[in-house]
Order: C-alpha cells, then sequence, then structure tokens
C-alpha cells in the first residue's frame, strides 16, 4: 500500500469513528439519548472489557472499536481532540458530584 492511499485509508477510518456512537448497552441511546456516546469517547476500562471478556461485537462497529481501543491503549487519544472539539467537548459520562470538603479540626 502506498502512503498516500495509507494516509487516505486512515482518514476514512476516522472519518466513520467520528460519525459512529455506542448503539446499545451501558453507553447506547438509552442512557445518552438520543444517539448514545461517540464511540472515541468510551472509556478505555469499558473497551477492555470488549477485548479482554465479551470479545468485540462482530461487523464493522467491533472494527471501529477494536481501533479506538487501540488507540487508546497505545496512548493515541489526542486523535480523538478535533471530534471532540466539534461536538462542544468530550462526553460526560456520569454526573458531576459537588465538591465537598470536611476539615476535622480534632
Amino acid at each position: 500500500m502506498e502512503p498516500s492511499e495509507l494516509a487516505a485509508a486512515i482518514s476514512a477510518e476516522l472519518a466513520e469513528i467520528e460519525r459512529t456512537f455506542m448503539p446499545y448497552g451501558k453507553f447506547g441511546p438509552k442512557a445518552f439519548p438520543p444517539h448514545g456516546v461517540p464511540i472515541y469517547d468510551l472509556p478505555a476500562d469499558y473497551l477492555s472489557w470488549f477485548a479482554m471478556k465479551a470479545g468485540f461485537p462482530k461487523g464493522r462497529l467491533g472494527v471501529l472499536l477494536r481501533i479506538v481501543y487501540q488507540m487508546k491503549t497505545d496512548g493515541s487519544d489526542f486523535v480523538f481532540e478535533p471530534m471532540r472539539k466539534k461536538r462542544g467537548g468530550r462526553t460526560v459520562l456520569r454526573e458531576q458530584r459537588p465538591k465537598v470538603w470536611k476539615i476535622d479540626n480534632d
């Protein structure tokens, strides 16, 4: 494969990752309406569960999840920052808890 072909293939896969949302489960549309969580914002721990225990889904979704998992484990998560910026930032996956400072004067 020529370098220009490789660059085009990588660019196409990144574009597809940007458009793909988790269609089911803990991060699907029921928990995160209306589309679910973008797959590039899925936690690495969740993706490692697929890798180590359940196996990635069959088909194109599984391929894309495997790519995202590999990029996150390789420390290449920064590649997804432009995608996050377009959508207004990282997807908030859990409710922010108020910070409570307790000072013990004993």
